[in-house]
């Protein structure tokens, strides 16, 4: 499994925030702009804070494990791995949406006079902030879940299976 690169991350966001902007502009000029949900900071929030929960329940059972802890439970390596696909995912899908709040809300900048774009302009903003929030538990929990043998250095020449 590959880990999540930061650039790969930022560059999604960039361009998505791009083509939401011009889209942004375009829509309006034809009439109205779509709404940004209210729900949309609370979902991403609440998925951030799954993220967060389960890297921290993570590490703690590891290291319970690690120090030999008596009674210490032991993590499930197919339950690792599903959390850090889910995390994968989840930081995708919120690059993708960070960048497409983030370009509607620097296209209403431009118009906070009024008092529903300026509404619509802090929901985009609190998305935005949610989806780096979501980013951020998917890459501690991926830190949490890598195995110690896991250095880019040593697994270079290796493939799945091979």
């Amino acid at each position: 499994m590959k880990r999540l690169r930061v650039r790969v991350l930022a560059g999604i966001t960039l361009v998505t925030g791009v083509l939401s902007w011009g889209g942004a502009r375009l829509w309006d000029s034809m009439g109205s702009l779509p709404a940004v949900p209210v729900a949309a900071p609370i979902v991403l929030a609440i998925i951030a804070v799954v993220l967060g929960a389960t890297a921290l329940s993570f590490r703690s059972r590891l290291r319970a494990q690690r120090e030999r802890e008596p009674g210490a439970k032991g993590l499930d390596p197919l339950l690792a791995a599903r959390a850090v696909v889910f995390g994968q995912a989840s930081a995708l899908v919120a690059a993708l949406v960070g960048g497409m709040y983030g370009g509607m809300g620097a296209f209403l900048l431009g118009q906070l006079e009024v008092p529903p774009r300026r509404n619509q302009a802090v929901y985009a903003g609190l998305s935005v902030v949610a989806s780096i929030a979501v980013i951020v538990a998917a890459i501690c929990l991926e830190r949490v879940c890598r195995l110690p043998d896991d250095d880019e250095s040593h697994g270079r020449g290796r493939r799945n299976g091979s």
